[in-house]
Formats: C-alpha cells, structure tokens, sequence
C-alpha cells in the first residue's frame, strides 16, 4: 500500500468517526426536538419512554471510543435504567401506544445490556447500535401518534 492510498484511508476513518461522535449526536437532537413539541399532548407514558430514549441517546456520545470511564458509564446506565423503568411503570395500561412504548423500552433495554457488556468486557460496540436506536425512536414516535388518536 503506497503513502497516498494510506493517507486517504486516515482521512477517510477520521471522517466517518467524527460523523459517529459529533454529527449523529447533533443530528438526533435536533430530530427529537421536534418530536419533543408533539408529545407534550400525549399521555405520561409516552412521555416517560421518550425522556428514556432522550437520556440514552444525548449521553452515549461519551462512551464511544475507549478507554471507557467504568465509574461513568456504570452511573449513565443506571440513570437511564430508572428512566426506563419509570417508562415501563407509567406504561402498564392495556393500549395500542402503551403496547408500543414499552416495546420500545425492551429494546432500549437490549441495546443497553449489549453496549454494556461490550463496555464493561472491552469488546467491540455493536454494528447496528445507531439502527437499533433510531429504531426504538420509531417506535416511540409510532406510539406517540397512537396516543394523539386516542389509541
């Protein structure tokens, strides 16, 4: 491999983790921002799960490139744990969006469990992390257009 093709590689990994670490990050706060505005309607539930996924989704940035702070990351989940349980407890009615809510907070649950053993062990964080994450937002936005229609 000649110094040419090298550098263009480094170029183009720093590129792509600056996108992972500022852009994305940047990019789903702004999405949430807007969906942040049509909840205030809802019901707590609904609410309750997108506080959960807003917590996840505006700490995780400080844990994507190792070395991991232990201590921090052990509070983060924590934290976001109890959000998800407070989520799951709000949403214990039997309805289409509360279905859809807690649905969305076992997969929370999932990913967490997943980038916390990849965390605490060393491993590599999932592929799919940001698939799965902007997938449990769909699912709270679906829940939440549920909500609005009485479902």
């Amino acid at each position: 491999m000649d110094v040419n093709r090298l550098v263009k590689w480094i170029v183009i990994i720093a590129i792509i983790v600056a996108a992972w670490k500022y852009a994305l990050p940047w990019a789903k706060k702004q999405v949430q921002g807007h969906a942040i505005s049509g909840i205030a309607t809802d019901s707590s539930c609904v609410a309750a799960a997108q506080r959960a996924s807003e917590a996840w989704g505006s700490g995780l940035h400080n844990f994507v490139n190792p070395p991991y702070d232990l201590g921090a990351w052990s509070g983060f989940r924590d934290d976001v744990e109890k959000k998800i349980a407070t989520a799951e407890f709000q949403c214990r009615a039997s309805s289409q969006s509360c279905d859809a809510a807690r649905s969305a907070m076992t997969d929370l649950k999932n990913l967490i469990a997943e980038l916390d053993a990849a965390i605490t062990n060393g491993s590599p964080v999932p592929d799919d992390a940001v698939q799965r994450q902007e997938a449990i937002d769909t699912k709270i936005e679906a829940a939440a257009e549920l909500a609005r229609s009485g479902k």
